[in-house]
């Protein structure tokens, strides 16, 4: 785990040159459906591709939840540390995760 400006370790940190690959291909893929409509392309291809965004930048948010849970959550309550306050944490963000 790696840690930020503020001391807090970041379990993601094996996945990170993952997880910016990812990032780039999303952007890259927002990209295309600016080009798509600028060109004035057919709204069902346009929403196709906006599906795969959406459906790409979960699966991203997935792997950090993953590995936050893994890692971080778990060191928590291995290390008995504020265990209780990272469950309630992870709670919260899967409750925002989650929402439509």
């Amino acid at each position: 785990m790696t840690h930020d400006a503020h001391g807090h370790t970041h379990s993601y940190a094996s996945k990170k040159e993952d997880l910016t690959r990812r990032l780039k291909r999303i952007e890259g893929q927002v990209r295309g459906v600016q080009r798509m409509i600028d060109e004035d392309r057919y709204c069902v291809d346009i929403l196709v591709q906006i599906a795969a965004i959406k459906n790409a930048i979960h699966q991203v948010g997935l792997t950090i939840l993953e590995s936050h849970t893994r890692g971080c959550v778990a060191d928590a309550l291995s290390n008995h540390t504020d265990g209780e306050a990272k469950i309630d944490e992870l709670m919260d963000v899967i409750r925002q995760f989650t929402k439509s």
